[in-house]
């Protein structure tokens, strides 16, 4: 089953669509947001999967023409948004960049920071940045929304949480992090609106691909129109959503509705490209002596997106231009 939000209101209009992202039927009778279905999901999740059933075979009445474009994020406020770092090569490869150590902790224990969850943004909202001095990053990576998840879920309890998976541009605005993380309590100024896929899929949409609380397709970028990366999913992720999802869990309960990211996909093999100009840069550094690729500039693009067996979009893709704001811009809901 795929979910989408329409714009209106702060929260959209959910939305089932069909498998290949053609059609759309309105939904609001059963759940007039994503965020009310996930409340009562073991009840409504039924009802939504017999409406996407009766757009799939035809049946349904009232159909609209799916548009990418009319998209909110498919949770365009959440009760809250964690990003992991669970491709530990890409930290590794961070700090080895600086001269850097990497603490052995990190290959036992997830990397994982609080984002910014009241407002997300749509597939092709602009990317939204005041001054391209402060190093406009893109970071490609896969989320999951999950049901409330109960205090202590283990990883082998955490598969039955996982109910929806997105794709995701983490933007980060890498000139500003050094001061801040100087500080010691973490991201806040680097890390501006974050933006989703169209749509967002239960796993079963993924066949064999979601194996073990891992994707196993390569995400694929490109900016500007060239290509830029193509990691699989599934290699050299250290730890799984499940695995995060048990860490996340220790000493709190998670509410129905969490986003939990992975952090920037990146594998061992550098011929796959990488899903962020930093990694790029860093490679740069390690091969020359210095870094040859810029970060995004006013004016560039991003394309994000991950392709099913047959070559089709499983998820639509995320397509954003930076554009020059003023703090008080934002995209029309």
């Amino acid at each position: 089953m795929k979910l989408a939000s329409l714009r209106g209101g702060r929260d959209g209009r959910l939305v089932v669509v069909d498998a290949a992202l053609r059609w759309a039927l309105d939904v609001r009778d059963i759940a007039p947001t994503l965020q009310a279905a996930l409340d009562d999901w073991a009840v409504l999740a039924p009802r939504l999967r017999e409406r996407a059933q009766h757009l799939a075979d035809g049946t349904a009445k009232d159909v609209l023409p799916f548009r990418p474009e009319d998209c909110a994020a498919p949770l365009p406020r959440a009760h809250q948004w964690v990003d992991g770092s669970a491709y530990v090569n890409h930290v590794e490869l961070v700090r080895k960049a600086r001269g850097a150590e990497l603490p052995d902790s990190y290959w036992h224990e997830p990397l994982v920071y609080q984002g910014g969850s009241d407002d997300l943004g749509g597939a092709h909202d602009p990317l939204l940045a005041v001054d391209a001095a402060h190093g406009i990053d893109l970071e490609a990576e896969v989320a999951v929304i999950t049901d409330d998840v109960p205090l202590g879920t283990s990883a082998a309890q955490a598969a039955q949480h996982v109910q929806l998976l997105m794709l995701v541009n983490d933007v980060s605005l890498r000139n500003l992090m050094p001061a801040e993380l100087a500080k010691g309590f973490g991201f806040y100024q680097s890390k501006p609106a974050t933006a989703f896929s169209p749509v967002a899929v239960t796993p079963d949409e993924l066949g064999a691909a979601w194996h073990a609380g891992k994707v196993h397709l390569p995400l694929r970028t490109w900016v500007n129109g060239e290509w830029f990366g193509a990691p699989e999913c599934g290699i050299d992720m250290t730890f799984s959503f499940h695995d995060l999802l048990a860490f996340l869990t220790r000493t709190r309960r998670l509410g129905a509705g969490t986003i939990l990211g992975s952090g920037t996909v990146s594998n061992y093999e550098r011929s796959r490209g990488s899903s962020c100009i930093a990694e790029r840069r860093m490679l740069e550094i390690l091969a020359h002596g210095e870094a040859r690729t810029p970060f995004l500039q006013f004016g560039d693009s991003v394309r994000i997106e991950m392709l099913d067996a047959a070559g089709a979009s499983i998820f639509g893709a995320i397509q954003q231009q930076v554009v020059a704001a003023s703090p008080a811009t934002r995209p029309a809901t």
